[in-house]
């Protein structure tokens, strides 16, 4: 077994060049500043990820620069979300947004929800 110790406040969040680009493309798109990754508790296994594309921060958001692209995530979820990557992919006819998330230890069978065995900071 291996500890990770999360210190808030140092989360890292990473997303790769294609997905920079078209997140780039959405946000212009939807006028908006930035994007908000949040995570919803549904889904086959507990947890699902939002993106939604948003003018200004929330009360509890942090704020990652990526690239020149503003990243908001509730500080609730860095403990969850820290070390993610996110890429955009295409899979068959669909491209999607596609989240490799280190502190995961599950995925339901069609991949939109995940579960994280210990969750201190939810």
């Amino acid at each position: 077994m291996t500890v990770q110790t999360f210190v808030p406040g140092q989360a890292e969040i990473r997303m790769t060049e294609t997905a920079r680009k078209q997140a780039r493309r959405e946000i212009e798109r939807a006028g908006a500043a930035g994007i908000r990754l949040n995570l919803d508790e549904s889904g086959c296994s507990g947890f699902m990820y939002v993106l939604d594309f948003v003018d200004a921060a929330n009360a509890g958001d942090q704020r990652f620069d990526v690239d020149g692209i503003a990243l908001y995530v509730p500080e609730k979820w860095l403990g969850v979300l820290n070390g993610l990557e996110i890429d955009y992919v295409t899979e068959g006819v669909n491209s999607l947004f596609k989240f490799r998330n280190p502190n995961a230890t599950g995925e339901c069978g069609c991949g939109e929800s995940f579960t994280v065995d210990q969750m201190d900071e939810v």
